[in-house]
């Protein structure tokens, strides 16, 4: 099992940056991949990006060259850099982690962003 808490959400600018912080815990020996979701009112969770143990990064196309996902395994921990931060950007962001290829994901409970003028 894995639990995941999510931190760093809040309030920002059009244009602004935030950088959200995702610590995992529980009994685990290492984690495959971790990744960042995120879900506006009204629409589906979305992936934003991935990150495997070996440094494999992917991303959601709107963000790329704004947004970057990076891990570190020995804290556990992967972080998702957000540049540019547009409206659109909205929503409560997801931690996950999958600890093998063939385990199930783990969610954290979702931290708030919103971009606003």
């Amino acid at each position: 099992q894995v639990q995941l808490a999510e931190s760093g959400g809040g309030l920002v600018q059009p244009g602004g940056s935030l950088r959200l912080s995702c610590e995992a815990s529980g009994s685990f020996r290492s984690i495959y991949v971790m990744g960042w979701y995120r879900q506006a009112p009204g629409k589906e969770r979305e992936v934003v990006g991935t990150v495997t143990s070996s440094g494999t990064t992917t991303y959601k196309d709107s963000v790329k060259g704004r947004f970057t996902i990076s891990r570190d395994n020995a804290k556990n921990t992967v972080f998702l850099q957000m540049n540019d931060l547009k409206p659109e950007d909205t929503a409560v962001y997801y931690c996950s982690a999958r600890r093998t290829a063939l385990s199930n994901t783990s969610w954290g409970q979702g931290t708030q962003v919103t971009v606003s003028s």
